[in-house]
């Protein structure tokens, strides 16, 4: 895990993310992200109030932080880029998204009714300006479309939240 500088302690932690996470690289993401979430403050501790995590709940990254923060005793904000955000997901990818969506303690839809790279941006830049701490599951690449990790990884540091990049070191995901 690579950090801006900054201090990692956070009440609020959003995820940006690939979708596709290569097997090579999965067991150092999950455990990636469990060491942020620690570091970022017990959700329970004494001084703090509990960790809030924010996710779009897309397959990939974001589904992995918000199973991982929520076995944490975190608390999920869902971040939907659409209405029809569901109609992204396969069935078997809909099983998982609407488990975590039915955990989530708020649900904060962007004003666009269809899915499009504008309602993904928004939703990314979102969770930026909302988070003390943005976590990205990302190969340091440039993003593959608008709202991809690589903008809303430059959107975050533009604006000063700080941002801590978990990627194994050597491993390239798929050049689709």
């Amino acid at each position: 895990m690579k950090s801006d500088g900054q201090s990692t302690r956070a009440t609020t932690v959003g995820i940006t993310g690939h979708r596709a996470i290569p097997p090579a690289a999965c067991r150092h993401v999950h455990a990636g992200l469990v060491t942020a979430l620690r570091a970022a403050g017990h959700p329970n501790g004494a001084d703090r109030r509990p960790l809030e995590v924010l996710s779009s709940l897309a397959i990939g990254a974001d589904q992995l932080f918000a199973e991982v923060a929520l076995a944490h005793g975190a608390r999920l904000t869902a971040v939907l880029p659409s209405s029809d955000y569901e109609q992204t997901f396969d069935a078997g990818e809909l099983v998982l998204f609407r488990r975590l969506l039915d955990r989530a303690d708020r649900q904060i839809v962007m004003g666009h009714a269809t899915v499009c790279d504008e309602a993904y941006y928004e939703a990314g830049t979102y969770i930026a300006d909302h988070s003390d701490l943005v976590l990205a599951v990302w190969d340091g690449r440039p993003a593959r479309g608008h709202g991809g990790t690589g903008e809303i990884v430059d959107y975050a540091r533009r604006r000063g939240t700080p941002v801590s990049v978990i990627w194994k070191a050597g491993v390239v995901r798929d050049p689709a």
